[in-house]
């Protein structure tokens, strides 16, 4: 048996879980270095239906498991649709969009690693709050 770290949380309440809104879409975050986690940061994405997603690359390896919905992701210059049930993986350093072209909402959850950065088509960077 493998004994949690004292500063881990080794369960995170769904009240403890920290939203964050950002363009249009909300991420609630529980899983991230500030509740002890020293590796992965987990999250669940709720997308409202008819959005489009903004553009970015991914510094790090991402893992969307799409929980209701259907999915467009372009990942680079490639489209691909995904449903209730299947898994995305976006490489690392690859250019990524989201959006939900369906009427319904999308809700997903998100994996990847601490020290996740986005660059927006601009050149800007972003560290995300929901994996700090």
């Amino acid at each position: 048996m493998i004994a949690a770290s004292a500063a881990v949380m080794p369960i995170i309440k769904a009240g403890n879980a920290t939203v964050h809104d950002t363009h249009g879409v909300k991420f609630v975050s529980y899983v991230r270095p500030s509740v002890g986690s020293s590796e992965l940061c987990g999250w669940r994405i709720e997308i409202p239906g008819r959005s489009e997603g903004v553009p970015h690359q991914v510094s790090k390896e991402e893992v969307i498991y799409v929980l209701d919905g259907t999915v467009s992701v372009r990942l680079d210059d490639a489209c691909h649709e995904a449903s209730a049930g299947d898994v995305i993986v976006v490489p690392a350093n690859s250019r990524v969009t989201v959006d939900n072209p369906a009427s319904e909402p999308l809700t997903a959850w998100v994996t990847t690693s601490v020290g996740f950065l986005g660059t927006m088509p601009d050149g800007s960077s972003f560290s995300p709050p929901w994996t700090q």
